[in-house]
């Protein structure tokens, strides 16, 4: 699960292991270390070890991009049927293809450049090796921005701070994530800081009334920074895992709210100057050319560390990952795909790749 979660100190040394147990306790360290135990690093890994070995788990990923696959590989495979040359016509209809499933005319272009510098030294010549260059361009897009998430000092909660605008469904995320990370044995809050939004805290609280724990709130219209710092505080206090703020679901376009944002950023390193560790937002696949628009207003304001893309499985338009990716020096982290907890699926490009481009 990406790494979220604390890190798991290792065992003190008994009195009993004096000196003989020193290099044993080391090693415990270390080992505790390398693994990042419960943060969300080892939690990414251990997530991306359970999915790989289920049919069933990627049978659902299959089907929730089958809109987008319904275009792009069909399409794609109908381009070079009984074509007996790889040329000219045929990148510029496979641009028209790219662009039409919101892959975006940057990184369609950028795509166009390189396959035609295959073509051109014969290293995509007939319609098989096309294909192959074609997954590998998309491919080379999707994992340009892997970075780790960053980890808490110890002692100290990790931090994620949830934006995005109204209707993505970044609360649900958060209920989603939330339950993930219990099942790698974290502590989790939860603060309520979409203290503008009718019903926003009360829509939280279900959700940590669901996988109980608890959320800091205020009354709403209290200052969403005074209560992601007061949350800060409190998970520091009692030693919890992970804190995951909620932020009202603002419009990207509108100056004076993404001010706020970046006050709540302020404030919260009054309390731990690291903070936040990730910065997730949240886009909704189905809004095509417009989540990439939301990216990079929001990555302008506070920088993102991560994206979760939600309702792959109600758009024909998934190629936006693409033109993101190309757009954004920003990972993708989650994908959803559905209602259920799991459906909120690490993202894993040759996965994603797989089901979006397989028979």
């Amino acid at each position: 699960m990406f790494g979220f979660g604390r890190q798991k100190s290792p065992p003190r040394p008994s009195e009993a292991d004096g000196e003989a147990g020193a290099p044993a306790a080391i090693e415990r360290a270390e080992s505790s270390s390398d693994g990042q135990e419960g943060r969300l690093a080892g939690a990414i890994a251990r997530a991306a070890k359970s999915d790989k070995p289920s049919n069933n788990m990627f049978s659902r990923l299959k089907k929730a991009v089958a809109k987008t696959s319904a275009v792009l590989n069909a399409d794609l495979n109908d381009l070079v049927v009984g074509r007996s040359e790889i040329d000219e016509d045929l990148l510029e209809e496979l641009e028209i293809l790219l662009v039409s499933t919101d892959v975006g005319v940057t990184a369609t272009q950028q795509i166009i450049r390189s396959l035609r510098y295959g073509i051109e030294r014969h290293q995509a010549s007939d319609a098989d090796a096309f294909l192959v260059a074609v997954r590998k361009e998309l491919r080379a897009l999707l994992i340009r921005n892997d970075q780790p998430v960053r980890q808490a000092a110890p002692g100290r909660p990790q931090v994620i701070l949830m934006v995005g605008v109204n209707g993505v469904g970044k609360t649900t995320t958060i209920g989603k994530l939330t339950k993930q990370l219990q099942a790698e044995g974290n502590s989790v809050m939860l603060a309520a800081g979409d203290t503008f939004r009718a019903a926003a805290v009360e829509q939280l609280q279900v959700w940590g009334e669901r996988n109980d724990v608890p959320v800091i709130a205020q009354q709403k219209g209290a200052d969403p920074a005074s209560v992601i710092y007061d949350a800060l505080e409190a998970a520091t206090a009692k030693g919890v895992d992970v804190l995951i703020a909620d932020t009202a679901g603002r419009l990207h376009t509108k100056a004076n709210l993404m001010e706020e944002l970046k006050k709540v950023v302020r404030v919260m390193k009054k309390v731990d100057p690291d903070a936040p560790h990730e910065v997730m937002l949240v886009v909704d696949a189905t809004t095509g050319q417009n989540a990439l628009h939301q990216a990079e207003q929001f990555h302008q304001a506070v920088p993102l560390t991560g994206i979760t893309m939600t309702k792959l499985d109600g758009t024909a338009k998934g190629g936006i990952l693409f033109a993101i990716s190309e757009a954004l020096d920003v990972p993708f982290r989650f994908i959803g795909i559905g209602e259920q907890v799991e459906d909120l699926r690490h993202f894993d490009p040759d996965e994603f790749l797989n089901a979006l481009l397989g028979p």
